[in-house]
């Protein structure tokens, strides 16, 4: 009945994981990207299947109360934020039911003790890292920004609302200075060039930033120069870097690090902690809602002090050096030796000595500990524990389970495989908004043993 290229009219009544709005035609789903819950709208079918439909929005017929005008002018073409069109409010709200969503169809829960979202005190200006690939226009002038949605075409800015607003100055004036020295931009096309990735990373509480350009080659002419002309330039700016990728893949960073010029890394704070953060260092992105979830963490556990603590993938230390003061003893847990570096620097810079890092894997490491922790702390990947990781928790069966997550299906799987068993019982889940203008939400769970 329906066909691809089809004109059909559809209402928008729920939003998907990834962004999208969600109706229906007939007995089959539709699923239209840059559409709001209440939007009547005219969509052109891209795909067609047996269940469900993905349309293109042509024409808007009737508009959703909770649209909005986006607060950039290219936001209907640049791929970085999906949710622009859609006022806060009802951003939170979908991210809420996101995650009821997810614990009630994959994980099976029918009490769900869920607090209310954690939101950002600002939707915009956020971001505390902002990489932006580079290109060549066809005129011959640097370009840097984001790939339009599901295509690989540059979307070319000079400043974006959800990035830190003090990066903003430098972006334009960067393009400039490359173009001047006629560095030359790689191609992902025929693999040719040198420069491809200009990154900016700035500490939200110290004001510090740290200015990365990635590249296929160490040898840019006159590099040293234009770094020290940018450190003169930008009083903020603590230090000039350079980092190879030379492999023809998606990856932005290559596993090597020179500093041009300053410093190989800012100082930030966060609660309460000093970290030197470098430039491929992973830190949550929206530093403020990040604390207030760390803070939230801390009341739900009910700290005394004489807890051991295990932080399985615990990276830099950025929630387990806040939370060694609280308690006896934590023990980090993490398979990057980078990071582990990184974490034991940020626990001698800030005198915590109550903590030690394992490099390893979960399943290898915590079996070895030869003790049953207070406390487990998971931070995994978006794509949640290996299944190894979960038989491991099971049969260590610590007394309690933190697990923070940024993806709630993932979530939600791992939930279910923790509590079948019934050695454990979800408590209480807490989602946070680390990702305004995105469908993206992060989410702690806590289990504890019954």
């Amino acid at each position: 009945m329906w066909q691809q290229g089809q004109l059909v009219e559809v209402t928008i009544t729920d939003l998907n994981d990834t962004g999208e709005g969600v109706g229906r035609l007939g007995e089959r789903v539709v699923f239209v990207p840059d559409t709001v819950t209440g939007d009547r709208v005219l969509v052109r079918l891209v795909r067609v299947k047996p269940n469900y439909a993905t349309g293109k929005l042509y024409e808007l017929l009737e508009r959703s109360p909770h649209r909005i005008r986006p607060h950039c002018i290219v936001a209907d073409k640049c791929g970085g934020c999906q949710w622009q069109h859609i006022d806060y409010d009802y951003q939170q709200l979908a991210k809420q039911n996101l995650v009821v969503q997810a614990l009630t169809r994959i994980g099976g829960f029918t009490s769900l003790p869920i607090a209310p979202i954690l939101v950002s005190e600002s939707p915009l200006t956020y971001r505390n890292k902002a990489t932006y690939p580079l290109k060549r226009s066809t005129t011959g002038q640097v370009q840097a920004g984001y790939y339009q949605k599901g295509s690989h075409q540059l979307v070319n800015l000079n400043q974006c609302p959800v990035q830190d607003a003090r990066l903003n100055p430098l972006l334009a004036q960067i393009k400039q200075d490359i173009q001047k020295r006629g560095w030359s931009i790689y191609d992902e096309i025929n693999h040719q060039g040198k420069l491809r990735h200009l990154s900016l990373r700035i500490g939200r509480r110290s004001g510090e930033i740290l200015l990365t350009l990635v590249s296929t080659n160490w040898n840019l002419l006159d590099l040293e120069v234009q770094a020290q002309e940018w450190l003169t330039r930008y009083p903020q700016l603590v230090g000039v870097c350079m980092n190879s990728q030379r492999e023809a893949n998606n990856i932005i960073f290559g596993s090597e690090t020179r500093c041009i010029a300053g410093k190989p890394y800012l100082l930030e704070e966060f609660a309460g902690i000093e970290f030197q953060l470098k430039p491929d260092t992973f830190f949550q992105i929206n530093t403020e809602v990040a604390e207030r979830l760390l803070n939230a963490i801390a009341a739900q556990l009910e700290l005394q002090g004489d807890e051991v603590l295990v932080d399985a993938y615990c990276g830099i230390g950025t929630f387990s050096l806040p939370l060694a003061k609280r308690v006896r003893e934590v023990i980090g847990l993490e398979v990057q030796l980078t990071a582990v570096a990184q974490a034991q620097v940020n626990a001698r810079i800030n005198g915590i000595t109550n903590i030690t890092f394992q490099i390893g894997t979960v399943e290898e490491l915590l079996p070895k500990l030869g003790i049953v922790p207070d406390i487990v702390l998971l931070d995994p990947p978006r794509k949640g524990c290996d299944r190894v990781v979960i038989e491991t928790l099971l049969s260590t069966l610590p007394k309690r389970i933190v697990y923070v997550s940024c993806k709630p299906a993932t979530l939600a799987r791992d939930l279910k495989l923790l509590c079948q068993s019934g050695d454990y019982q979800l408590s209480h889940v807490q989602p946070a908004d680390f990702f305004p203008q995105t469908p993206h939400v992060e989410c702690v769970a806590f289990l504890h043993k019954r």
